[in-house]
């Protein structure tokens, strides 16, 4: 309470009248901590936007749908390979593509943004390729810290979507490379500020067993 209040101060001071604050949800929490949440009630501020992300607890046994169970089978039968990589590059030119086509939107960053970032922080953003024939069909870029796994950027190539081979490169990171972890995040399904919700995304996500967590904006005004 008290930091809220001298950041009211100090951002009158700047002649500032509201701010945009996002909770970060409690599953990037190291420990319980949503004393902000109160603060935010305190101080009279206005839920102006809600976003939902779907997270699998892998504390717990991770159970897929009928759906995701066979697609992942059809692609072990496709003799797809997964494995992590720093062709960064290859990953790029595939996402641009799929973003393009499908949503006509770009990634939030650029290729060189990507690789500086990577390179800054290597034991915390990984790529990982699925291939078949020796052609790259489907990836993804991963976030992590000592908790959870964020899938930043996941793209899958239309012969990916045909032999399922995103579902497998998802299927080896929550039961091989993070299953040691306590949460994998897909992040969220949402557009126009949270009030859309693309049914088909979360519903392909909620298949490998995730399920809601909600990211909530709020806006604070300084009196």
């Amino acid at each position: 309470l008290e930091i809220f209040e001298s950041l009211k101060v100090y951002l009158k001071s700047q002649n500032l009248e509201k701010i945009v604050y996002k909770c970060i949800p409690y599953i990037y929490h190291v420990k319980p901590s949503e004393e902000d949440r109160y603060a935010l009630f305190r101080n009279d501020a206005k839920l102006i936007r809600r976003d939902v992300s779907s997270t699998i607890d892998l504390t717990e046994q991770v159970r897929y749908s009928k759906g995701r169970k066979w697609t992942v089978n059809k692609a072990k039968k496709e003799s797809i390979e997964t494995f992590e990589s720093d062709d960064y590059e290859t990953f790029w030119e595939l996402l641009i593509g799929v973003l393009e086509s499908n949503h006509e939107a770009k990634p939030v960053h650029t290729i060189e943004e990507m690789k500086k970032l990577a390179s800054l922080f290597p034991k915390n953003i990984k790529l990982f390729l699925a291939k078949k024939d020796e052609k790259i069909v489907s990836g993804a870029l991963i976030y992590e810290n000592k908790n959870i796994v964020h899938t930043q950027y996941l793209a899958n190539s239309e012969v990916g979507r045909e032999t399922g081979a995103l579902d497998l490169l998802i299927d080896y990171l929550i039961k091989d490379i993070y299953k040691n972890k306590k949460y994998f995040d897909f992040g969220i399904s949402n557009e126009d500020a949270g009030k859309y919700l693309n049914t088909g995304l979360i519903a392909q996500k909620e298949g490998f067993g995730a399920r809601a967590v909600v990211h909530d904006f709020y806006e604070l005004e300084i009196k």
